[in-house]
């Protein structure tokens, strides 16, 4: 698409890329440009800078917000290294200066949708090796009823208001209501009204036009601008003043609002989940949220209940962590069944967030070793009584995946007996131990490797050589 007011130069280009077999179409100004690119995006767009209404840098934040993976090629023919380089900060693909050079044009066109090309392959193999880090887990009857309620609601364009305490995922699930709309291909634009100064908020949601303030140096669209067609994700909007709720009640009853500093009013079409970790009904008795507000957002109430709640949820949670680490490269620990009983006895007041920053730590300080209630942050520790190093509970079946039986036979108990009756120091333990362990796992899996590693959570190669080291040192011993 070519976007510029001089129709020579949209005859010129038009002529020399049809010639090379491109379909071209064109606009004339920024605002028909984005009317055609919502009906049909095209794979590259050709953005003059100096425009009549909506100039092109303007054009180009909006661009790069509703098509982030469209590159945009910026035109002037008042060019300056200052233009250009503001361009490709706010992400312009590249930038070229009037007259055209129709051999250069060509040779950009080319390599830019090459480029392309590469960058959906990357995100397709990005999405697929991603596609459950927004998942939300957990079978508990709390999660099952969740999860059913926003299967219900996602599909319709009903304004959702999500309540949890921090750290319970309620930006997970605004990502969920999203994905499973019929605005899933529409921008997802998030507001966090708690970090946005109140002095800057009027201008974060509804855009300013230049000038209208101090620092204004060009007009910039709001976030409800932004998230024209699709949805705007408003969190923690129990922390918004009175003066900015009353503004947001009308532009949300109207759906039309003018820039701030500006006399156009605009009309946009945006779903909004709202959400909150306070209580906000008393807070409408304290005088600090609008009942109003209040009772136009929660359409359709959605509740994420606390991790000690859905205490069962850890395993499955731990399972999902450690899946979250490998693809990050590391190792997560292994956690015992005692380890695992001692995590759904802590109250979590940090919920699921915290125990993701649990997982995280351990994988880089202890990778691949067996966590232990001792191994546990201090708070955490609840050690059952009677409990000394590695019983015969916690390790009847050695280091367990979260969510493991126990079962602890006489053979492990006397297996485990001789290494605490051993006068062996802690690392030459430790390593007996682990050898014993996928010995006896190894047997588990029918003598196959690449199954043990899938048993016990490791890296095949990771498997092999410990068992391979355990071997050597047995025979030299």
């Amino acid at each position: 698409m070519i976007i510029d007011d001089e129709e020579g130069i949209r005859l010129s280009l038009r002529g020399i890329l049809e010639d090379e077999g491109y379909a071209v179409e064109e606009a004339s100004s920024a605002e028909e440009g984005l009317q055609k690119a919502e009906a049909s995006p095209p794979d590259m767009i050709f953005l003059d800078i100096w425009l009549p209404g909506m100039d092109g840098m303007e054009a180009l934040d909006l661009f790069k917000l509703r098509f982030p993976d469209m590159p945009v090629v910026m035109i002037s023919g008042h060019g300056n290294i200052e233009t250009a380089v503001g361009a490709l900060r706010r992400g312009a693909h590249d930038f070229i200066e009037k007259p055209l050079s129709l051999e250069k044009i060509l040779l950009l066109v080319q390599h830019t949708l090459e480029m392309g090309e590469l960058r959906r392959e990357n995100k397709a193999l990005r999405a697929a090796m991603d596609q459950n880090e927004d998942e939300i887990v957990g079978q508990s009857p709390a999660m099952t009823e969740f999860r059913q309620e926003l299967a219900h609601v996602a599909p319709t364009d009903a304004w959702v208001l999500i309540t949890g305490e921090n750290g319970t995922g309620k930006e997970l699930a605004a990502r969920a209501v999203h994905r499973n709309s019929r605005r899933a291909d529409a921008p997802l634009v998030a507001v966090n009204c708690a970090a946005i100064p109140e002095e800057l908020i009027e201008s974060e949601l509804f855009g300013h036009e230049k000038g209208a303030f101090t620092g204004a140096d060009s007009a910039r669209a709001g976030k409800f601008e932004l998230a024209h067609k699709g949805t705007l994700f408003l969190d923690e909007i129990g922390d918004m003043s009175l003066k900015t709720q009353a503004k947001i009640l009308r532009i949300l009853q109207e759906q039309s609002f003018e820039r701030v500093g500006g006399m156009n009013t605009l009309r946009v079409d945006v779903r909004v989940i709202a959400a909150t970790n306070k209580n906000l009904e008393d807070a409408i008795a304290r005088g600090e949220f609008r009942a109003d507000l209040y009772y136009r957002l929660r359409v359709f109430p959605l509740r994420l209940p606390p991790l000690r709640e859905r205490a069962e949820d850890i395993p499955l949670l731990l399972a999902a962590f450690a899946a979250r680490m490998n693809r990050r490269g590391l190792t997560p620990p292994l956690f015992s069944a005692a380890a695992v009983e001692a995590l759904k006895r802590w109250p979590w007041p940090g919920n699921v967030r915290e125990l993701a920053h649990l997982v995280e730590r351990l994988s880089i300080l202890h990778p691949g070793e067996v966590i232990e209630p001792s191994g546990l942050p201090s708070e955490m520790r609840r050690p059952a009584a009677g409990n000394a190093g590695i019983s015969g509970a916690s390790a009847g079946k050695g280091a367990l995946s979260p969510g493991a039986d126990v079962s602890a036979s006489a053979e492990n108990e006397s297996g485990l007996e001789r290494f605490l009756a051993s006068d062996m120091d802690f690392k030459s333990a430790k390593a007996a131990f682990e050898t014993w362990y996928l010995e006896r796992k190894l047997k588990e899996a029918g003598g196959n490797i690449t199954r043990l590693a899938e048993l016990v959570g490791l890296e095949r190669s990771y498997v092999h050589r410990k068992l391979k080291a355990g071997r050597q040192e047995h025979r030299g011993r």
